[in-house]
């Protein structure tokens, strides 16, 4: 068998279908903070015991969105960033870091992330784990409703991390990885400039409805991978424990789809390993080098696109670079936007 460190063509990835066992009920940051060792001693074991059924090839697992903590419920931004949310080199990375390190994995997942360059705000954060237990993808979700997004901050985000940061591709091993977070399967831009700077494999950290009907999210996973000749990877939750909502309220639906759109495996509710298959990276390349219609990436004509975008302005930049903000500022701003749309005609 091939060491871990040589590149692959071919080898298996597993969207692990795991329970999130939220902290909101946590008295503090200690308490929290002891949930989620509990949460990764588990998934230790979770990952150990798939890889064994799976086979010793599968060298991409991918965990759910907010996997560690849950998303914040009336929490302020304050206190969630104290309760809830991980340090940029901190211990639950260095936890997850062992289990790559252990099984000779790419470990990927989702989680909430303070970085001292923003005080008072945290973002939320997809990362990748090397079969090191380095982390070489750090990419924080662009598209938010009621969290900070790097564009509430963008002319310092870009003056500290450029738009490399903004939109990272970690070229590895086993082929050019790049993360989308939860609902930004919707956002094709997000993906598509992904995509332009070499993206192969998204992976999909989500926590999502799931319905045995096609969703919009599903469609868009299916729709992200043909217009980018890349695979998915998507990982849901097997339901989130200890909060009001019903646990199965986000329950079920990890699949893996390929380059074509075709989905190469998906599971049913629960938790699961089944959403496991075989990543060809030989195929995903000659088709991206191969003329013809299908080749969707050698046929994209960007600049008819760029001044519409450079023109057009919707939900504004810089809104959280002064002051302290509270969550009503999320739908206040939206609100505004929405209304200046309408007065200028466009919704």
């Amino acid at each position: 068998m091939a060491d871990n460190t040589d590149n692959l063509n071919s080898f298996r990835a597993l969207a692990l279908q795991v329970t999130c066992h939220a902290v909101n009920q946590a008295t503090d940051r200690l308490q929290a903070r002891s949930l989620m060792l509990n949460s990764i001693n588990h998934l230790a074991q979770q990952i150990a015991a798939s890889i064994a059924f799976i086979g010793f090839d599968c060298r991409l697992i991918v965990l759910p969105e907010y996997f560690l903590t849950g998303f914040p419920m009336g929490d302020s931004l304050a206190g969630w960033a104290e309760k809830a949310c991980i340090e940029m080199a901190g211990a639950e990375y260095e936890a997850l870091g062992k289990i790559a390190q252990k099984h000779k994995i790419f470990l990927a997942g989702n989680a909430y992330e303070v970085d001292p360059n923003f005080p008072g705000l945290y973002f939320q954060t997809c990362f990748i784990l090397d079969p090191s237990g380095s982390i070489v993808l750090r990419y924080r979700r662009l598209n938010s409703l009621f969290a900070p997004t790097p564009h509430d901050v963008w002319d310092k985000y870009l003056d500290c991390y450029g738009l490399e940061g903004v939109f990272p591709v970690a070229k590895t091993a086993i082929g050019n990885l790049a993360a989308l977070a939860s609902e930004e399967i919707l956002y094709p831009e997000v993906a598509r400039c992904l995509a332009m700077r070499g993206a192969e494999i998204f992976v999909h950290s989500t926590s999502e409805v799931y319905n045995k009907n096609l969703t919009p999210k599903d469609a868009a996973k299916i729709t992200r991978a043909v217009e980018n000749m890349a695979y998915v990877v998507s990982a849901n939750t097997a339901g989130i424990a200890n909060i009001a909502i019903p646990i199965a309220s986000a329950d079920g639906g990890s699949k893996i789809i390929d380059h074509r759109g075709i989905v190469l495996a998906e599971t049913g509710a629960g938790e699961s390993m089944a959403a496991f298959a075989e990543i060809d990276l030989g195929a995903l390349r000659r088709d991206r080098r191969r003329p013809g219609l299908h080749n969707l990436l050698a046929r994209q004509r960007f600049e008819l696109y760029a001044e519409s975008y450079h023109q057009s302005h919707f939900y504004p930049a810089n809104t959280m670079l002064e002051g302290e903000i509270d969550r009503k500022h999320f739908l206040q701003t939206q609100q505004a936007t929405i209304d200046r749309l309408a007065q200028l005609e466009i919704i």
